[in-house]
């Protein structure tokens, strides 16, 4: 948190640092170590300073990075001070119109800043050392750090490191880095002070609120950026020696340089009277209350305190209760010396915020004077709505409220088994705390009954669990018969309707099968004005035989379909009302019907347009041995199975290895529709035949040839001449031509089908 000083040195700065015609600092590069200490920085008798050293730029002959500056302008808060630079001391002056980016790599850096800031790889470091002796518990100093790295996303990647380190003088402990973000032990750099920077390689704001400008051309010192005032601060002990380093240092690499400028007086050695209680720091106190500050400092001390610039009449105590808004002051002359430390804290007061006082009506079911009340429902109406009001919190007794004790622990569930007037708290934004009582009540209002409410199954496998409407069922019946201005509210239990716990959706589904009872509370508000069981029953229907069918019907033919009679009413889909129909087209009819309780059903039929199959042609491949088939060629809308033998049905219209005869093919439609059947024949020739008259192949023939009408056999010896040619009706041949018998030898055939197939091959004649 800022102190009072840093507070007011940061408004001072914003209304200074707009852009206008603007005087420069001016710098003077020849202070020795002990005029910046003695003649600049330290100017109070709290303090005894000593061993004083200061070192800094090693490239620039004649120059230094260190120096004291002065200024007489409005844009810049320190009148004069101590400079401490990356660069030149000279360069830090404006105007900003040019880059300060110089330094040398043979100008080190320094191994305690790297330490306090964990880093390494520092070079041009300047530090300014002093050993000093404070008379009292506290020092402090203001400073601004300013950089050339305040430019474009630099901020979120490259800083120059600073500290302000201070330990007990000749002690081996570490140095305290008094330079830090206010309460945090974060250092500040460009990377932890800066806005929001947008673009690809942006970051989000760091600390902004100590970020104090970026600086344009017309600036009294040549940096584009800079922090607000911060101040520097540190607990000490009265009478020991420390050993302080200001020191600043170029991290990585010696480009774009940075300053630390140390306000001139600022090393104040004084009383610490704590934080000022301001509303801007959202601190402040609380009206009706006190609070005691503390300037004691070890040793024989006279004390006055002052308010407002007045002394206070007799207020010489090393502590002073304040009970009202003011600036305070006190002044501690240390030990008769001339050492007077100071010590100052501004304290605003703001008002107790102001609570309603409520009354809470529940209702009791069994009027035995003692209900469960859910308090945590009137936290809005107790604080009005007001976001900033929050923690409320309720009590038994004022005692405890006042006190902050013993308060309810289950406000979601109290009950009144011993009060029936509790208090409320709620704090504002600066914990201030205000009161309200609460008054609780027990409603006494007559109901109207409610009739059990029965709806059918419209949703699932009619398990009795379905959706109410409880808006349309229930709440527009019961409003008509209440008072105006009355809400509904819907619980599963009487307990959850009593404590306000989960209430129900008022698109409700049942969670027991067939009959639950819920609870309707009425409301006024946030008071209960009565609490109605309400009775849900679930009407299921779920009729046999009533799954969806699908039904095939033939060409020319029709269907009758039904239902079972018996129910309440039929509503078909072409609008008869019987419990049958009769079909004859295509497509899907559907039948609703209704129970006793009004409660429906729906089954559909899908008619699907079938037929008997059309044979188109039999495809019969024979005289091939045992390759013989037949393929079965039909057309139609239905769905076939076919077979050569009636028995056994198969999905192809295809048979192979068929032994010569005669099959009848069945085509029948799987859906239903009349069979249909052909016959067909498959034909093959004997390979040899030996007409010995043994009575055994003496005939060469064709079997079954004969069912082939208008079909020839010619017969043909090994030169292609003619020996025989008949009919299908002939018998075949046996060997002879003119009555003489022709040797043995083969012999070739042409046969002609009806069809204009035909069929070529050679036989032997064997004797």
């Amino acid at each position: 948190m800022m102190s009072l000083k840093t507070y007011f040195y940061t408004i001072l700065f914003f209304l200074f640092c707009a852009e206008t015609i603007a005087q420069n600092i001016v710098v003077d590069d020849t202070y020795t170590a002990q005029q910046l200490v003695e003649n600049v920085l330290v100017n109070s008798p709290c303090a005894i300073v000593s061993n004083f050293s200061v070192s800094g730029d090693t490239f620039s002959t004649g120059q230094n990075s260190y120096g004291y500056f002065d200024y007489s302008g409005t844009d810049f808060p320190f009148a004069n001070g101590i400079v401490l630079s990356t660069s030149r001391a000279s360069r830090t002056a404006g105007p900003n119109d040019n880059l300060i980016d110089e330094g040398s790599t043979a100008w080190i850096g320094d191994s305690d800043l790297e330490q306090a800031l964990s880093i390494t790889g520092t070079v041009n470091a300047t530090a300014l050392e002093f050993d000093f002796t404070p008379l009292t518990s506290q020092i402090s100093f203001d400073y601004i750090f300013a950089s050339e790295e305040y430019q474009g996303t630099a901020p979120c990647r490259y800083s120059d490191g600073f500290a302000f380190l201070l330990k007990v003088a000749g002690s081996s402990d570490d140095y305290q880095n008094l330079a830090l973000i206010p309460g945090t032990s974060t250092p500040v750099k460009v990377t932890s002070v800066h806005p929001d920077i947008s673009g690809g390689s942006g970051c989000s704001a760091q600390n902004e609120e100590y970020f104090g400008s970026y600086n344009g051309t017309i600036h009294p010192i040549n940096f584009n950026g800079q922090t607000v005032v911060m101040t520097a601060k540190a607990d000490v002990i009265p009478g020991t020696t420390y050993h302080i380093k200001l020191v600043i240092a170029d991290e990585e690499n010696i480009r774009y340089d940075s300053a630390i400028f140390l306000g001139g007086g600022s090393f104040d050695v004084g009383t610490d009277l704590g934080e000022d209680r301001l509303e801007a720091t959202n601190n402040p106190v609380c009206d009706g209350e006190s609070i005691v500050l503390d300037a004691t400092e070890s040793g024989l001390n006279t004390y006055q305190w002052y308010k407002d610039g007045t002394s206070l009449l007799g207020e010489t105590n090393p502590t002073y209760t304040v009970t009202s808004e003011g600036f305070y002051e006190v002044e501690v002359s240390i030990n008769a010396t001339t050492c007077v430390a100071k010590g100052e804290i501004f304290i605003e007061y703001v008002n107790l915020p102001t609570l309603n006082n409520q009354t809470l009506i529940q209702c009791d079911e069994d009027t035995d004077g003692v209900t469960t009340y859910n308090l945590t429902t009137l936290n809005s109406l107790i604080t009005g709505g007001d976001s900033q009001l929050t923690n409320v919190t309720f009590y038994e007794s004022l005692a405890n409220a006042q006190a902050g004790t013993n308060s309810i622990s289950n406000p979601t569930n109290y009950q009144n088994t011993s009060v029936n007037q509790l208090f409320a708290t709620a704090q504002n934004q600066f914990g201030c705390i205000g009161f309200a009582t609460i008054d609780l009540q027990i409603a006494s209002n007559s109901l109207p009954t409610i009739a059990p409410i029965f709806t059918c199954d419209v949703i699932g496998n009619q398990d009795g669990i379905t959706d109410f409407d409880l808006t349309s069922m229930i709440g527009a019946s019961l409003s008509s018969s209440l008072p105006s201005g009355l809400t509904l509210v819907y619980y599963a239990t009487e307990n959850n309707a009593i404590t306000n716990t989960n209430p129900l959706n008022l698109i409700f589904t049942n969670s027991i099968p067939n009959q639950q009872t819920i609870y309707v509370k009425i409301l006024d508000g946030v008071n209960c004005y009565g609490i109605l069981p309400i009775e849900l029953n679930v009407n299921t229907f779920n009729p046999p035989n009533f799954n969806d069918e699908t039904i095939y019907l033939c060409n020319g033919s029709s269907q009758t379909l039904s239902v079972a009679s018996g129910f309440s009413s039929y509503n078909w889909s072409n609008g008869e009302t019987d419990n049958s129909i009769t079909v004859n087209t295509s497509g899907t009819y559907s039948v609703i019907v209704t129970d006793i309780n009004g409660c429906e059903k729906t089954k559909r039929f899908e008619i699907i347009l079938s037929s008997s199959a059309t044979i188109t042609s039999v495809d019969v491949n024979d005289f091939s041995g045992n390759n013989n088939s037949i393929e079965i060629i039909v057309s139609g809308n239905g769905n076939y199975e076919y077979s050569i033998d009636g028995t056994i049905f198969q999905e192809s219209p295809f048979f192979s290895n068929l032994e010569p005869n005669e099959y009848t093919i069945y085509i029948n439609d799987i859906n239903g529709c009349p069979q249909v059947s052909q016959s067909v024949y498959v034909l093959d020739y004997p390979h040899f035949f030996t007409p010995n008259e043994d009575g055994i192949n003496d005939i060469w023939r064709i079997k079954r040839i004969q069912f082939l009408e208008n079909s020839t056999i010619s017969i043909f010896d090994r030169f292609g001449k003619l020996i025989t040619s008949y009919s299908e009706n002939y018998v075949g041949w046996n060997g002879k031509l003119n009555g003489f018998d022709l040797p043995s030898t083969d012999y070739w055939f042409v046969i002609t089908l009806n069809n204009g197939r035909t069929i070529k091959g050679n036989f032997s004649l064997v004797r």
